[in-house]
């Protein structure tokens, strides 16, 4: 697990394989059976956050950590199902703007098949009003 997070924890995540300042990441997931519903296949919202978390490692590998990715918009296709085991979401950047960037991912099986890619775009919102505002919605 890389950091004890509980949401990484919940995800799966074994650790962060690399980041680039070009905007690029790659993320190793260990697919749980406690993910699948029925036939054995991962759940699509499983997959989707791990493409996203991808995404969001790339931009903040890009941007420094005074951003915080939110995702405006998230479009995922499915090719192939995902069953339990080692998984790799692997994402870059698209097109970068000063406010909003456009990244693109996919989700990989330990054979290198792409079982999924996703586009997004992302809100790069910066951390000290993110954190203020968060304090303020739930009183802390």
């Amino acid at each position: 697990m890389a950091d004890g997070h509980s949401l990484h924890e919940t995800m799966g995540l074994v650790r962060i394989v690399s980041t680039d300042p070009e905007g690029r990441a790659s993320l190793e997931y260990e697919a749980k059976r406690e993910q699948c519903h029925s036939g054995g296949v991962v759940q699509g919202g499983f997959i989707s956050g791990w493409i996203d978390a991808a995404m969001a490692h790339a931009a903040m590998a890009k941007n420094g950590q005074g951003i915080v990715p939110m995702t405006l918009e998230l479009k995922v296709s499915f090719f192939a199902p995902t069953r339990p085991g080692t998984v790799i979401a692997e994402a870059w950047v698209e097109r970068h703007g000063k406010r909003t960037s456009f990244y693109e991912g996919h989700l990989k099986d330990a054979s290198g098949t792409i079982l999924a890619k996703a586009t997004s775009t992302i809100l790069l919102a910066d951390m000290s009003r993110v954190v203020e505002a968060s304090k303020k919605a739930t009183g802390g």
